[in-house]
């Protein structure tokens, strides 16, 4: 057991080291020069070379490379081309933003997805299953630009019920966090019909109604415990990678003041700092949960560390 756990850590740090190195190179190579978009119209060469010395821009690139990964390991990431402070600093001065409607999205995606799963399994082929699975189809096909895009014209320009940038109110959330949650709650709507069709086929729920267990209890213990694990596997395990990730085009077409914004903003301003720092927090973030969902996986079932 403890060989398996070694072993995933291991896998978990090289993962992390080769984002960190991917990272590095992608954004050091690209077309662009940081210190030119930072320079006002007006500026001298002479400015040009200073800003290079400042961020250490005229250093060779594996030197470069070199020190980028010493500070990293030290938790210093640089400094923001645009704000001139701690690019991690800036990050987390965004992130509760985020975290907010991170958690109204997780409530929602988990609330809906489950409830629209667990009626579609129980009564197959009703109206209720088949709104589901057409509302689970269009959730996992439309853009959430396009999505984002439709509810601001319709809502907020056409019937002016809502607010279309910007944070504040209780209504500020509603879009945002509808067009952020649509894709999780019909990954969720899917997994857990197909997984609870399959519980309610077993042999131990089929004993329990023989013996006159009720209904209800039959569907929410029997059959919904068992049909939870793969569920449960993609709500930890993707589940903040599909946040973080939506919140980037969500945020940036609500305006919404958090981290997605800030990388998008970042991003076109050639600030490299608070792109890295992003993508190896959220790089972080999901080997983590993964790293845990493998370890409990392995507690849970033997045959997975003798693999």
């Amino acid at each position: 057991m403890q060989g398996y756990i070694v072993k995933r850590i291991l896998i978990a740090a090289f993962t992390v080291f080769t984002v960190l190195t991917v990272v590095f190179f992608v954004f050091r190579l690209g077309p662009a020069d940081p210190v030119m978009v930072m320079l006002p119209p007006n500026a001298t060469p002479q400015d040009a070379e200073n800003l290079t010395k400042k961020f250490g821009l005229d250093k060779p690139l594996m030197v470069q490379y070199g020190n980028y990964l010493k500070n990293a390991f030290r938790g210093d990431f640089g400094s923001s081309f645009r704000f001139d402070e701690p690019a991690l600093r800036v990050l987390l001065m965004r992130f509760p933003a985020t975290l907010k409607l991170g958690l109204v999205t997780f409530i929602l995606s988990v609330t809906v997805g489950l409830s629209i799963g667990l009626i579609s399994a129980v009564k197959p082929d009703s109206i209720i299953d088949r709104i589901g699975r057409l509302f689970a189809l269009a959730g996992m096909s439309l853009p959430s630009f396009w999505v984002g895009i439709m509810l601001i014209l319709f809502f907020g320009v056409t019937l002016r019920w809502l607010p279309i940038a910007g944070r504040g109110t209780p209504l500020h959330y509603i879009m945002p966090a509808f067009c952020m949650s649509l894709y999780p709650i019909a990954l969720i709507t899917r997994l857990s019909r197909s997984s609870m069709l399959d519980a309610l086929k077993s042999d131990y729920v089929v004993m329990a109604r023989i013996k006159g267990v009720p209904e209800f209890y039959v569907i929410l213990v029997h059959a919904f415990k068992n049909a939870s694990i793969p569920v449960i596997t993609v709500i930890f395990g993707i589940f903040g990678a599909l946040m973080v990730g939506s919140a980037v085009v969500v945020e940036y077409i609500f305006s919404w003041p958090g981290i997605g914004r800030l990388v998008m903003e970042s991003f076109f301003a050639r600030d490299y700092p608070v792109v890295q720092v992003f993508v190896i927090v959220v790089t972080c973030m999901v080997v983590t949960l993964n790293l845990i969902v493998d370890i409990i996986y392995a507690y849970i079932d033997p045959r997975i560390r003798y693999q």
